[in-house]
C-alpha cells in the first residue's frame, strides 16, 4: 500500500521508522510544523491507498477534506478531539471509511473488552481511572482514559468527576473518579480501580514504547484499505487486525 503519514511529530517518524521496518511504502510525509516535508495535504501529488493521522485537531477539516476528496481511508489517531469534531469524522465515515481510536493499541482493545465483562458484576465497588503520561502532553485526561470512561459508563449509571478540589464532602456511590499524572517520559499507563469493602481490584495497561502504537496504527491501514465506507475502531476492526500484525511480525 501507498502510505501517507499525515503529521510528522514523535508519533509521525516513528510510523515511518516502523512502516520501513515492514517493507511498507511511505509514499509521502506531510509536516504541518515545517521542516523538510511539505507543510500540507494539498501539495500532495503521490498515489495514496490510506492516511495514517498523528496530528492535531484543528487540523481535522483538511484531512477529512483530503479523504473523501481522493476517496481515501483515513486512521485518524490523533487525540484530543471535541464531541463536535467527532461528529465530523462520523458524517465524513459515511462517505470513506475512517478508522478512529484514542488509542490504537491491542492491549487497550483487550482492556475494553474486559470492562465490558467486568463492569456490571461490580454494582458494589467504586470505580476510578487513573491516567499517566509524559509532561508534553497537552490533553489531560487522555483520550484513552474518556474512551475507558465511555466503556464504563455504558454498563454502569456512573457520572465522571474530573476534579474534587472545589468539594468537601463524601464520594458519591455513582462518581467516576478521573485522575491525571504527566511528568517525565512516561509513554501512558491506564488504571482502571475498582475500591469494594476491604478489598481493590486493578485492570492496567501500559505502553512500554510508542511503537506499539505505529505498529497497530499501521495494521488498521492494512485492514481498513477493503473496507467499506463506515466508522472503524479497535473494538470492530482489532480481530482482523491482530491477523494482519501477527503474520507481519
Amino acid at each position: 500500500m501507498n502510505l501517507l503519514i499525515h503529521g510528522y511529530g514523535a508519533m509521525g517518524q516513528i510510523v515511518e521508522e516502523v512502516a520501513h521496518t515492514q517493507n511498507l511504502n511511505v509514499a509521502a510525509i506531510v509536516s504541518p510544523a515545517g521542516g523538510e516535508h511539505p507543510t500540507s495535504l494539498r501539495d500532495v501529488e503521490a498515489d495514496i491507498d490510506v492516511v495514517i493521522d498523528f496530528s492535531n485537531p484543528a487540523l481535522l477539516d483538511d484531512v477529512l477534506a483530503y479523504g473523501k476528496a481522493n476517496k481515501v481511508p483515513l486512521v485518524i489517531a490523533t487525540t484530543g478531539f471535541s464531541e463536535a469534531e467527532l461528529a465530523k469524522i462520523e458524517e465524513a465515515s459515511r462517505e470513506i471509511p475512517i478508522f478512529q481510536s484514542y488509542n490504537t493499541s491491542y492491549g487497550i482493545a483487550l482492556l475494553k473488552q474486559l470492562l465490558d465483562q467486568l463492569v456490571p458484576l461490580t454494582l458494589g465497588y467504586d470505580i476510578e481511572v487513573i491516567e499517566a503520561h509524559h509532561r508534553k502532553k497537552v490533553d489531560a485526561p487522555s483520550g484513552t482514559a474518556e474512551l475507558l470512561a465511555s466503556a464504563i459508563e455504558a454498563k454502569r449509571d456512573v457520572t465522571p468527576v474530573y476534579d474534587r478540589t472545589p468539594r468537601r464532602e463524601a464520594r458519591e456511590a455513582n462518581e467516576l473518579g478521573m485522575h491525571s499524572v504527566r511528568g517525565g517520559t512516561i509513554f501512558g499507563e491506564h488504571t482502571v480501580l475498582f475500591a469494594g469493602d476491604d478489598e481493590m481490584l486493578e485492570l492496567k495497561h501500559t505502553a512500554l514504547s510508542k511503537r506499539v502504537f505505529a505498529n497497530w496504527a499501521l495494521a488498521a491501514a492494512a485492514t481498513i484499505l477493503d473496507r467499506p465506507a463506515g466508522l472503524y475502531n479497535l473494538t470492530n476492526l482489532y480481530e482482523e487486525a491482530t491477523h494482519v500484525t501477527h503474520k507481519r511480525l
